[in-house]
């Protein structure tokens, strides 16, 4: 039951065969949020070794350093796809995608680097403190459009990425133009922070990808013109999504449209998951943004 955890990674729901849709309503009511909910950490751990894949050091709660040692990095990839994990999860939770992703589009496997940094461990606000991996803090269950924001948290989330990112440029010579950056559940709401609230005055991101994400920091979102032009954004989210609400994609993608962003939407019959439809819609849109011309 993908009810049981909020960072999931990519399980597949093979009972759900009817095709996505696009700003569909939800087919269900979620469950009313208790004061209270146990989110248990899921760790995914059907890894497969790749000379193409790097795993950032694990961080101190909130840090936001990557100075230690990558793991098989060879060095090889002209472009990159930075992916963020969920609440709970590892790094190991969606690194499967560096082998689907080519599986579906060959442009994106041996010229493409893979980076899934790691979430810090803290303690969330609404498990009375309980800690996990997390990018930020939780305030309110289930996530709506109205939910608090940490501020910091998410602050110093995305300069993680940042940093990421400029690791990138200079030890493989791949600039942010030649980088997607992407996320599931919080790490996607890190992601939209990272392309959108502070690229001003910066080099744009080639694409962004949310997966079961929402925008956060609403009141502060600025989008540049040379940021909205070239950074498009991939939207995936679940209908019956009782943890990230529907309401939030619509929400999210709407206030990026009206500031200049392409914003490609779609919706899934599952909850808080990934769908075998989203992630092929994902390898089409991360091809796209990457090798505009093939």
């Amino acid at each position: 039951d993908d009810g049981q955890f909020f960072g999931l990674s990519p399980r597949h729901d093979n009972d759900n065969r009817q095709p996505a849709t696009s700003n569909a309503r939800a087919h269900r009511r979620p469950r009313a949020a208790p004061s209270m909910i146990s989110i248990k950490p899921f760790l995914f751990s059907a890894v497969v070794a790749s000379h193409r894949r790097t795993f950032l050091p694990p961080a101190a709660a909130m840090s936001t350093s990557t100075s230690a040692s990558n793991r098989s990095c060879d060095g090889g990839g002209k472009s990159a796809v930075v992916f963020l994990h969920g609440l709970g999860d590892t790094p190991a939770g969606w690194s499967s995608l560096e082998d689907q992703l080519p599986s579906l589009r060959k442009n994106l496997g041996k010229d493409v680097h893979y980076v899934f940094p790691p979430a810090p461990t803290i303690g969330l606000t609404i498990n009375g403190g309980m800690e996990m991996p997390g990018w930020f803090d939780l305030y309110d269950w289930p996530i709506g459009i109205g939910a608090k924001d940490d501020k910091d948290g998410k602050v110093a989330a995305a300069r993680q990425i940042e940093d990421a990112v400029e690791k990138l440029e200079k030890e493989m010579g791949i600039p942010p133009s030649r980088v997607v950056v992407g996320g599931f559940s919080q790490g996607g709401a890190v992601a939209l922070i990272a392309a959108y609230h502070r690229r001003r005055g910066k080099v744009p991101f080639a694409g962004c990808v949310c997966l079961s994400g929402w925008l956060t920091l609403k009141d502060e979102l600025t989008v540049s013109d040379d940021v909205a032009k070239a950074t498009p954004l991939f939207w995936g989210h679940g209908q019956w999504d009782d943890k990230v609400l529907f309401e939030q994609q619509a929400h999210g993608a709407a206030k990026l449209r009206d500031l200049g962003v392409d914003v490609t939407d779609r919706s899934y019959p599952m909850g808080h998951s990934s769908h075998p439809q989203e992630v092929e819609a994902m390898a089409e849109f991360v091809e796209r943004a990457l090798f505009p011309s093939k």
